[in-house]
């Protein structure tokens, strides 16, 4: 007796790990780790745990700001020091523990206000410090507004902004050298350009894919069931 071989079940996957290995691909893109964090994070171990690392670099980072220790030269780059060696740590861990939600508002804090200590210590123009907080800051909301619609940017968007660590790095080397005024003007225009571009052209496809979609539909309802039946009978002669 001959029977019909039966069709491999689907295995459904399992809601709770579903749902940690979305938590975890956002809290990851709400970091914003640039290629250094990305390159060293599968050789720092299991990492430190990211929330208090984080909290521990922000204080310090005040700390060295509010006693006076800030002065031009190479003093500048002790900040950013501070923040590459707590924070980089903490990149390999799975960002599942109870408190890790507050890991991406901690970073962008201490990515702030380290940049903002450094420029004012080094007299760069407040206004370009903004308009850089401001840049950083869109880029922020634009992830978090499309992952919240499972709209993932693109990894390269990620790569090519270079990251909170590689942003520290370059404003705290142009600070020490004095040169942070050109460095800030340079980065500012490069990062407005990118993220500007590429969010108004990802948003403008997905409208256009929107719109396309609710035509066919649309169309696809208006249709006749005569008109239907016809156009389904001519694709199957067609096959």
């Amino acid at each position: 007796m001959i029977t019909q071989p039966q069709a491999m079940a689907t295995p459904t996957p399992d809601p709770d790990e579903e749902r940690r290995r979305i938590q975890t691909a956002r809290l990851l893109a709400y970091r914003d780790d640039g290629p250094l964090a990305n390159a060293l994070a599968g050789k720092l171990g299991p990492g430190l745990p990211p929330v208090p690392a984080t909290l521990v670099a922000l204080l310090a980072v005040i700390a060295v700001t509010v006693t006076g220790l800030l002065r031009p030269g190479p003093m500048l780059l002790v900040p950013v020091a501070i923040m590459l060696v707590l924070v980089l740590p903490t990149t390999p861990r799975n960002h599942l523990g109870r408190f890790d939600w507050l890991t991406p508002p901690l970073l962008r804090g201490a990515e702030f206000f380290t940049l903002i200590a450094i420029g004012l210590a080094a007299e760069a123009p407040k206004w370009l410090l903004f308009v850089l907080v401001y840049v950083v800051g869109y880029h922020t909301y634009d992830t978090v507004y499309r992952t919240r619609q499972s709209i993932w940017p693109p990894a390269w968007v990620f790569h090519a902004g270079l990251g909170w660590e590689l942003r520290l790095l370059i404003i705290g080397a142009g600070a020490a050298f004095d040169v942070v005024t050109p460095v800030l003007a340079v980065l500012t225009a490069y990062l407005f350009v990118l993220f500007a571009v590429e969010s108004v052209t990802s948003w403008v496809r997905l409208d256009k894919a929107s719109a396309q979609a609710g035509a066919d539909a649309e169309q696809d309802l208006e249709a006749s069931p005569e008109d239907a039946m016809e156009q389904a009978t001519g694709e199957a002669e067609k096959g």
